[in-house]
C-alpha cells in the first residue's frame, strides 16, 4: 500500500471487497470535485478494496482509477464499445472489459460490486445511481448505496427527494435505500455498516 495515511481502521469494521464508483466523465469541473475523486480512489486502493467503475480515462472517472492504482489497489473498468471515443478507455487498469451495450456495462458493474459510491456527476451518474436504488427498492439486492455530497453538490437532488416524499410518491422507507455523507473521510464508516434488506429478495433477475 502506497499511502498509509489513507488507510483507515475502525474497530469491528467489515468492509466490502469491491466498490462500484459512479461519477462524471467531464473535465470541466471544479477542483474540489477532482480532489474528492482522487481521495476516494486513494482510500479504496489503500484499504484493499477493489474499485469497479465505467472504464474511462477522463474526468472524475480517470482520477478515481489512477488514484486507486497508485495506492496499490485493483481497478476493474467496464466500457461500452460505442463510447470508447468519448470516455477514452483507460488501458492501464487491472482489468478492462469492452462490452456491447450500456445495459451489459451496468449489469457487469453490479455483478462485480459489493457496494456503490456515488460521486458528483451528470445524467449518466444519476441514471446509474437511481437504477441501482430502484433495484434495491424492488428487493433485488441489499447492498449499500452512498452519495458523497461534496460541497453540497447533491443538495438540490435531496430536496427533490424530500419533495417527492411530501407529495406521496415516496415513503419514509424509501429514504433508507441510500445514505449520504458530506466527506470522503466518512465513506468507509458508511460502507462498514451494511443495511438490513429493504425487502426479502424474490428474484436475482435484474
Amino acid at each position: 500500500m502506497h499511502d498509509g495515511a489513507a488507510q483507515v481502521e475502525i474497530p469491528g469494521m467489515s468492509l466490502p471487497a469491491s466498490v462500484c464508483v459512479y461519477c462524471g466523465a467531464s473535465e470541466n469541473v471544479k477542483p474540489i470535485y477532482k480532489d474528492a475523486a482522487r481521495a476516494i480512489g486513494t482510500v479504496l486502493g489503500s484499504n484493499g478494496i477493489r474499485t469497479v467503475y465505467g472504464g474511462g480515462k477522463v474526468g472524475l472517472m480517470g482520477i478515481v482509477a489512477d488514484a486507486a492504482l497508485a495506492a496499490g489497489g485493483e481497478v476493474i473498468g467496464i466500457i461500452p464499445q460505442h463510447i470508447q471515443v468519448k470516455e477514452i478507455a483507460h488501458l492501464a487498469l487491472t482489468e478492462l472489459h469492452v462490452v456491447d451495450s450500456m445495459h451489459v456495462r451496468k449489469r457487469m458493474m453490479v455483478d462485480r460490486a459489493e457496494a456503490f459510491v456515488v460521486l458528483p456527476g451528470g445524467y449518466g451518474t444519476l441514471d446509474e445511481a437511481f437504477e441501482i436504488i430502484t433495484w434495491k427498492q424492488l428487493g433485488l439486492h441489499d447492498r449499500s448505496v452512498i452519495f458523497v455530497n461534496i460541497a453540497g453538490y447533491y443538495d438540490p437532488l435531496l430536496a427533490f427527494v424530500r419533495h417527492a416524499l411530501a407529495e406521496g410518491f415516496l415513503t419514509d422507507k424509501h429514504l433508507t435505500l441510500f445514505k449520504v455523507v458530506d466527506r470522503v473521510e466518512d465513506v468507509l464508516a458508511a460502507l462498514s455498516s451494511q443495511p438490513e434488506p429493504v425487502q426479502a429478495p424474490e428474484t436475482k433477475r435484474m
